[in-house]
């Protein structure tokens, strides 16, 4: 199979399951409330994602780079959030 569709798809999957965590970021920034997140889950899934930026670093994979990283920003700033809002 073709390594650019493949890419492509990679790409493509990264950018929606990335964009998936704005609404919830622009949500907790502007109640600044998280009260009603999971923190453990945030916490696993903000460590799985920097273990998947990793693993494409490892991998020179440029997909799983840079929809990881993105990725964990969003889900960092979440998870940050609820630490210091979460009881608001």
């Amino acid at each position: 199979m073709n390594p650019v569709f493949i890419d492509s798809i990679g790409l493509a999957a990264g950018a929606l399951t990335t964009v998936a965590f704005l609404p919830q970021v622009i949500k907790v920034w502007r109640t600044r409330s998280a009260r009603d997140l999971s923190l453990g889950m945030y916490f696993t899934f903000t460590l799985g994602v920097a273990l998947w930026l990793i693993y494409g670093i490892l991998l020179h994979a440029w997909p799983i780079i840079l929809a990881n990283a993105v990725t964990l920003l969003l889900a960092g700033a979440i998870l940050a959030l609820k630490l210091y809002e979460g009881t608001g």
